[in-house]
Order: C-alpha cells, then sequence, then structure tokens
C-alpha cells in the first residue's frame, strides 16, 4: 500500500504495484531537480496548552478499570488479537467515555472505518467529552473537510504532526510543493494510541482504516492490540501531551482555514458522516477464542478480565521530526538513543530465545550483530514477517532479500506470512485477516512483550517516531507467543536454506512441499523487484 521506502508505516494509496512504486521515486527525483519550490510552515502559531484529565473512579470506565483488581504500579491488559475486538473496543470506549478522549495516530482513511471514528469522537464530544485528535499529516489528503467539521463542534480539537503547508488536495502533489523540504517531511509519527476517561487505553499497531478491522473486501492486516489500564495508561497520557504540545505539532486551522461559519462546517461533516450512523457491519465470526468476551460486553457489565504486570511505555521525542542537523542548528539535543535500541539491547541480554513479529523487516549491521552474538550463545531466534506475496511494500522486501540469506546461515530461523493461508486462518477465530502482516512484536526469554508501532527496519530507528509498551509477565508472554506460533505454524511459510546452498526453499505450511521460488508470485513480480533494487536506498526502508 503505501510507499514506505519514501515514508512511513505499510499504509497509503491502496495497493500500488511493484513497478509504480519504483516509478514514482524516479520521477519524484526528477522533479526535485527541476523544481525547487518551497512553502513554509506558519510561524508564531498559537498553541493553547492542554494537560491530559486523570481517569476518575466517578465515571464508568474509572470504575471499570479500579474495579479490575490490581495494584499501585502494576498495568492490566487484554489482549486483542483480531480485527472485531479491537474495534469492539474503541467503539466501546467512545461510546461509554464522559470526561476525555485523546487519540493519536499515523493514518485515518477515508472509509467507512475513518468516518464512523470521527463521528463517534462528534458524538462524544456532544455530550461534553473532551476530545483531542492528534494526526500524522502524511496520509490526510481528502480528510481536510471532515477534520475542519470535526473542530467546528464545542470540545473537539485536531491538530496535525509536522503538516505540509501546499499541495493538501493529494498524496504526491504535498511533496511536490514542498521538494526543498523532503528531509523534513519524509520523518513522520507512526505513533497509535487512544485513551478514553484517564482510565483505559487502547496500544498496539492498528492504524484507524477498513484494513486493520477485516473491514476490507480484498485484503487486510494481521495486527495486534491490547486493551489496557493502570498504570501504563498514566504513562501514556504523558506521552500523548507531550507530543500534543510540541512545537512540531500545529493546530488545524493554523494550516487548513476554516471552510466556512460553525453551523456550515458542522453540517458538512454531518452530511460527510451520515451514513456511518450505525458503522461497517461485517458478516464475520465472533472475535476471541470461544468463551472469550467482546471489551463492549465487558464493560458493559463493569467486570473487566484483566491481567496485571508491571509495564512501561516508551516512545520517541516528537523533536525527532527534526533531524539531527535541524536539532543541532535550533540548539536541541540530538538523540543518541532510541527505542530500537534500547530494544536490541534486551534482545542482547536474552539467555534462551526472542521472537521477533516485523512485517518490515531490514535488520542491518546492528540486527545482524544482535544476531550473531545471541546465536553464538546459543540463544534460539525466530522471525515471522511478510512474504513478497504479502507485503504492501515491495521496496523494503528488497531491503530484506539483502539480508535473508544471510540471516539463515546465521542460523535465524523465518517465517514469512502467506497471504492464503493467512485467510485461512480465520477459522482459527484468532486472525482474522486476509493477507498481510502488521504487527509488531517481539517476546523475549517468554517473559519480557514488547507491543507497539516500531518495525526491525531502518526507518523506524532512523526517521519515524515511535511508541511501544513493554510488559514484564509470563502469562502475558506465554500468550503472545502462543499467538506468533500458531501464525508461524498454520499462515506462514518456513524459509530455509536449499540442500546444496544453491538457493531458498519456502515450506508451504499446509502441504509440507518446498518451491524454490517466492510463492504465491509471479516472475513478473520477481523480475520487477530485481529491476528496482539499485533504487532502494537502505536508510529510506
Amino acid at each position: 500500500m503505501r510507499t514506505k521506502a519514501v515514508f512511513g508505516d505499510g499504509t497509503g494509496p491502496p495497493c500500488a504495484p511493484v513497478a509504480s512504486t519504483g516509478l514514482w521515486v524516479i520521477c519524484w527525483l526528477w522533479l526535485s531537480l527541476l523544481l525547487g519550490g518551497c512553502v513554509a510552515l506558519p510561524v508564531q502559531v498559537e498553541r493553547a496548552r492542554s494537560e491530559s484529565i486523570p481517569a476518575d473512579a466517578s465515571t464508568p470506565l474509572g470504575r471499570a478499570a479500579r474495579d479490575a483488581g490490581g495494584a499501585p504500579g502494576l498495568t492490566g491488559f487484554k489482549p486483542l488479537p483480531d480485527g472485531a475486538s479491537a474495534w469492539d473496543a474503541r467503539v466501546a470506549l467512545a461510546r461509554q467515555a464522559k470526561v476525555s478522549i485523546d487519540a493519536q495516530y499515523f493514518l485515518l482513511r477515508n472509509d467507512e472505518t475513518g468516518r464512523q471514528f470521527l463521528r463517534l469522537l462528534r458524538d462524544a464530544a456532544a455530550r461534553g467529552v473532551r476530545v483531542r485528535l492528534l494526526l500524522d499529516d502524511l496520509y490526510t489528503a481528502g480528510l481536510d473537510e471532515l477534520l475542519d467539521g470535526l473542530a467546528a463542534h464545542p470540545n473537539a480539537e485536531v491538530r496535525l504532526f509536522n503538516p505540509f503547508p501546499a499541495g493538501r488536495d493529494g498524496f504526491y502533489s504535498r511533496f511536490i510543493a514542498s521538494l526543498s523540504e523532503f528531509d523534513r517531511l519524509q520523518r513522520r509519527m507512526h505513533n497509535k494510541l487512544y485513551i478514553a476517561d484517564g482510565a483505559l487505553a487502547v496500544i498496539g499497531g492498528r492504524n484507524i482504516a477498513n484494513e486493520y478491522f477485516d473491514f476490507d473486501a480484498s485484503a487486510n492486516f494481521v495486527d495486534l492490540d491490547a486493551l489496557v489500564a493502570g498504570d501504563a495508561v498514566q504513562q501514556a497520557a504523558a506521552t500523548f501531551d507531550t507530543y500534543w504540545n510540541s512545537d512540531v505539532v500545529f493546530p488545524l486551522h493554523a494550516i487548513v482555514p476554516a471552510m466556512g461559519g460553525p453551523g456550515q462546517r458542522r453540517e458538512r461533516f454531518e452530511a460527510l458522516t451520515r451514513d456511518m450512523a450505525g458503522g461497517p457491519r461485517p458478516d464475520r465470526a465472533p472475535p476471541g477464542n470461544p468463551g472469550d468476551r467482546p471489551p463492549s460486553v465487558e464493560l458493559a457489565q463493569g467486570r473487566l478480565a484483566l491481567v496485571w504486570a508491571p509495564a512501561t511505555i516508551h516512545a520517541d521525542s516528537p523533536a525527532k521530526v527534526l533531524g539531527p542537523r535541524a536539532a543541532e542548528a535550533q540548539g536541541r539535543p540530538a538523540e543518541t538513543r532510541n527505542l530500537r535500541y534500547d530494544i536490541t539491547q534486551t534482545m542482547r541480554a536474552a539467555d534462551r530465545e526472542v521472537l521477533i513479529v516485523s512485517p518490515y523487516l531490514v535488520p542491518g549491521r546492528s540486527g545482524m550483530a544482535m544476531f550473531r552474538a545471541g546465536l553464538e550463545r546459543q540463544v534460539r531466534f525466530r522471525v515471522l514477517t511478510n512474504s513478497l506475496a504479502a507485503t504492501d511494500e515491495p521496496l523494503v522486501h528488497i531491503g530484506y532479500k539483502r539480508y535473508r540469506t544471510d540471516m539463515l546461515r546465521l542460523g535465524v530461523e523465518l517465517y514469512e506470512l502467506s497471504p492464503a493461508g493467512a485467510h485461512k486462518s480465520r477459522r482459527l477465530q484468532m486472525f482474522n485477516s486476509r493477507g498481510r502482516l502488521h504487527s509488531k512484536t517481539a517476546v523475549i526469554d517468554r517473559r519480557i512483550v514488547f507491543m507497539g508501532s516500531m518495525n526491525f527496519d531502518p526507518r523506524s530507528d532512523l526517521h519515524n517516531t515511535e511508541m511501544y509498551i513493554e510488559i514484564d509477565s509470563r502469562y502475558i508472554a506465554s500468550q503472545v507467543s502462543d499467538i506468533i506460533e500458531a501464525q508461524m505454524a498454520r499462515s506462514s511459510y518456513r524459509v530455509r536454506l536449499a540442500p546444496d546452498d544453491s538457493g531458498l526453499q519456502w515450506v508451504d505450511p499446509d502441504a509440507g512441499a518446498s518451491v524454490s521460488e517466492e510463492p504465491e508470485t509471479s516472475f513478473w513480480d520477481r523480475f520487477v523487484l530485481d529491476m528496482l533494487a539499485p533504487f532502494a536506498a537502505e536508510d529510506l526502508l
């Protein structure tokens, strides 16, 4: 989907073919030589500072979080491994919120899911709930009217991270209108966070679009979120405030002029979202395993079933978007450590096993050094990523291919998601998705779990801001490990070296037979990818 080799996260203009993605990169380079357009961001922008509202046990969500048990300093978790439960949790929180909703997303698409989500926020604001919506500006083309309409409602405010000041009607026109600022604009906020009444949060990898909740008719993402209560919610709220009040975040109307009077804008919003009053109604299996109750049912009954454990929220500084040179020019400290460094250090300390799930996997020298050091100490590394047939980012797959054989020779166990296998996994009522991996998760020694927005690639390392939660719990680690291992065993190809070391083989999860070409792809897919390989600069993947 998105042209991640140039930008951000696994989402973007719907499903660009390999050839068109590479062609656009070449055209962009050519245009950058011909044009020198520069439209600057506004200066001296007034940003009304605001802070998160603490949880209050007098609200339904506050009571539910309090009555779920736990102790001071601990965090409660309910995994949301399928699209149905993940969407159900977001809807339930929006409908039951009484005080505040803080939502921070890399992408919110103008589709059925995006429009219903915005309508849910509008309905909450109409009840007197303070709504703060923070979006990265990369994929907001076509959303200005909707966002303007939401912001016209009392109690609702919209802000944009690292915005595009011109060319806002189209995805590519934004870059063409600001070519000289490419280094700034290709650095994005990849965080995903949703907090209701300061009491409960959803943390994980999902954006707000049909394909993240199994509403898309053709292809959906395999992803993982968690409903969270307790100490980590307070930490997440502080992180949200840091971004919301940052000077790289702009109020919507500092970038997008108001489109008429408040009443007119509210009427336009109502017209644009009226068809979503009931929301999408997919025909699919109930969420979770048999006997599990959806989050909405638990919240309605005031009895949340949570597992409690120590947890810590980790997030990049929003100033990462400036890049080291710009930060130095402004007298800011350039970040020398980031989230990937911290996770890698924890993996280096593993005693027995590391499970990694990353849809976009480009380990680089540091990742290979980590694998080598761990394997020399008999640590088992198992990695799940997208196959070429499953990926929505073919150019990133080029970066992965450069390391794949060497990882196998070191002893890393590699699995690649099969689109056909992921579709069959619907029967498991575990991953209700058809075809593409998007979860970013790691489990270390069956005890430490990392879950959030960060891929194991240079873009997450160097350019995008990221966020994840670190959980110290053998029980939760076992749950997450079971989910990953089921996907490896039932919906993924095991990649191995050919017996004579002449190439690679992909072992089918059902038949057990192997093939020697990228499975579920055509000769043309593979040929075009090879032709584009010289253009895939690793530090932009």
